[in-house]
């Protein structure tokens, strides 16, 4: 490629929107950079170009950054011209040690950070938070697939909410450690709730497999990209429907929460069966649907469906049972204490 067609390139990262690209606060959040290099322009314009080339065009060439230049540009000091051999030499010593302690820094940044994107203990720590999801995605998947006996179906939805248990309580345990007040309201709580309530139920049914498949979907798209980038297997057959995950996470955690709704009304017309569980029923209802519609990281998703229920059944109810608008109206207020 021509150094014109490179210079064009760099020419369109440096005008980039990093600041509107979600992506580049996760990127940067990833990149644990010393306060006292993380602010410098060039440090932060090399990793801007490294993101670009990552994400948006991979034919960018991004040379490695320069560690031979001292952290502070050196210029004569004419205020002490007289200065003794001893400060000269105190001087170079410590610039000699913040050059070494440069390079080593760049180095790790530039050719561990930028190529694995994570250290070791992050590389680990990443792998047993996410890879537990592969078997979750691919059994979740199992037990919605209506060609399959019932009684495996049923027994893959249960090792599905199995695996998503332990899947978020070892990440709750990890990133929040036992303080409770910090876990309540985090995703990680909301999925071990779900699953746990859902794998002690004698129904089975299989609508309650496709968050867990939603999620698992998620994660593992997540870690593909995150740490396969690179591979050519990847580029070949899996860039491209991670990448459709990643753009179109909003449909998915829509139809996560479309799917979680309807779980409770099922859960209420289970109550006229022989498998009724009323207690299970209204746990669902008081611990799960009503923290999911107020927890921040589930919210949106929640309301925007709620919203759109409200807007199909409201007027057949004003219109054909208006008697039910203040059982409804209790109900709702009990929903938003």
């Amino acid at each position: 490629m021509s150094d014109a067609e490179q210079e064009r390139k760099r020419a369109a990262a440096a005008a980039y929107d990093y600041d509107g690209d979600a992506r580049w606060a996760d990127y940067w959040s990833n990149i644990l950079v010393p306060p006292n290099l993380a602010s410098r322009p060039d440090v932060v314009d090399h990793f801007k170009r490294k993101f670009y080339q990552r994400y948006i065009d991979r034919d960018l060439v991004v040379e490695p950054m320069s560690s031979t230049g001292s952290t502070q540009p050196s210029r004569p000091d004419v205020r002490s011209s007289s200065s003794s051999p001893s400060s000269d030499n105190v001087r170079a010593r410590n610039s000699g040690k913040e050059q070494y302690m440069l390079s080593i820094i760049l180095f790790s940044r530039t050719y561990l950070t930028d190529e694995m994107f994570i250290f070791y203990d992050d590389a680990q720590l990443c792998m047993l938070k996410y890879l537990p999801f592969a078997p979750v995605l691919v059994v979740a998947g199992l037990g919605m697939l209506p060609i399959l006996p019932k009684h495996l179906a049923d027994r893959a939805c249960k090792l599905s909410l199995l695996g998503t248990i332990f899947s978020s309580a070892y990440s709750l345990y990890n990133i929040y450690g036992s303080w409770l007040q910090s876990v309540l309201g985090t995703k990680d709580f909301i999925h071990l709730m779900f699953s746990l309530m859902l794998f002690t139920s004698q129904l089975h049914l299989k609508i309650a497999a496709l968050p867990v498949f939603c999620w698992a979907l998620d994660h593992v798209a997540r870690f593909l990209r995150r740490n396969f980038a690179r591979s050519t297997f990847y580029r070949k057959y899996l860039e491209e429907p991670c990448l459709w995950v990643e753009t179109n996470n909003t449909t998915l955690s829509l139809l996560s929460s479309n799917a979680e709704i309807a779980l409770g009304f099922l859960l209420i017309i289970s109550l006229f069966s022989w498998r009724r569980g009323i207690i299970q029923t209204f746990m669902y209802w008081q611990q799960v649907l009503k923290l999911m519609y107020n927890a921040p990281v589930t919210s949106s998703y929640h309301q925007s469906a709620w919203a759109k229920i409200g807007r199909i059944v409201n007027p057949y109810i004003h219109r054909y049972a208006p008697f039910l608008q203040t059982p409804i109206s209790a109900i709702q207020r009990w929903w938003f204490r």
